[in-house]
């Protein structure tokens, strides 16, 4: 029986939802930042980040009882709150009550790394690729592997709940490991920042790699077109170099790459900004001489 202690009563989910939008709501008006995560219908994850995520969460014996609760949970949007740190998440998750998680996972070693690294070199074109899970089965078998990739073993992860759920993995708990999940599918970065390596060390790999062999251009941007790319147009019709969407985030970012006044971000997005560089000089060259 309830009396501070022990299992608290049942709440109905729309009872639940609307006392976590209630919580969500003082939070953000105390100045708050606060990150809910939002599954639409009952695909938790659906690109290759948050997909093999929660794959090898479901791969481990020791969840197998608590994740279907926690699967309820996370899509019913019972996760109000859920942030990614280096070796760290925290959230809040609004069961009976607003319980607070946080959840510990150790650095990747920095020789398993360098191992998956040195497997991957050469295979990772570019950053964009490696954020939208476009890479060799090689690769994929690389990240992935149960023992040996990147995602934590239980052993390397540290779960607290504030709930009164004895259980190593509550339902609450199980939730937030989803919302990872469903976080990676917008922001996969968000994987090696949590376990604390730097992901354009796999795209370096491969630049030297292909530096190696005397390739005249970066392959980080082998192959794509740098028009969609920016939204620009490296030539136009009297052969001058325009920007044709003036407001784009995008051809911003794009016009600021060329000129060396972008941010050190872009930059990271966007490593080698060489081969931008000379389609333009060759946009320019074309432009016919006055008469």
């Amino acid at each position: 029986m309830y009396g501070g202690w022990g299992w608290r009563p049942y709440v109905p989910v729309a009872e639940r939802r609307r006392e976590g939008q209630q919580a969500a709501a003082k939070m953000m008006k105390k100045g708050e930042k606060i990150s809910p995560i939002k599954v639409d219908g009952r695909t938790i994850a659906k690109t290759f980040w948050g997909k093999a995520w929660c794959d090898h969460l479901e791969s481990f014996s020791d969840y197998a009882n608590r994740l279907p609760r926690g699967r309820t949970y996370v899509r019913n949007g019972s996760v109000i709150h859920l942030q990614i740190e280096e070796g760290k998440v925290v959230a809040l998750v609004q069961g009976s009550e607003l319980y607070k998680i946080a959840i510990d996972i150790k650095s990747v070693d920095q020789k398993k790394w360098k191992a998956i690294s040195e497997r991957c070199s050469g295979e990772v074109g570019s950053v964009i690729e490696l954020m939208q899970g476009k890479l060799s089965s090689q690769v994929m078998k690389t990240i992935t592997d149960q023992n040996d990739g990147l995602f934590p073993k239980p052993k390397e992860i540290s779960l607290n709940c504030s709930c009164p759920d004895s259980a190593y993995l509550c339902k609450h708990l199980a939730a937030v490991m989803y919302g990872i999940g469903s976080r990676l599918d917008k922001e996969p970065d968000l994987l090696f920042k949590l376990r604390n390596v730097d992901h354009m060390e796999l795209i370096s790999k491969a630049n030297i790699k292909t530096s190696g062999k005397g390739a005249s251009k970066s392959k980080a941007l082998e192959g794509q077109d740098l028009s969609d790319l920016f939204d620009i147009d490296l030539e136009s019709g009297d052969g001058e170099v325009k920007f044709e969407k003036a407001n784009s985030k995008k051809a911003k970012v794009g016009a600021k790459l060329l000129k060396g006044k972008a941010s050190t971000k872009a930059k990271r997005k966007v490593k080698n900004v060489t081969a931008i560089k000379t389609k333009v000089v060759a946009a320019k060259k074309k432009k016919p001489k006055k008469r």
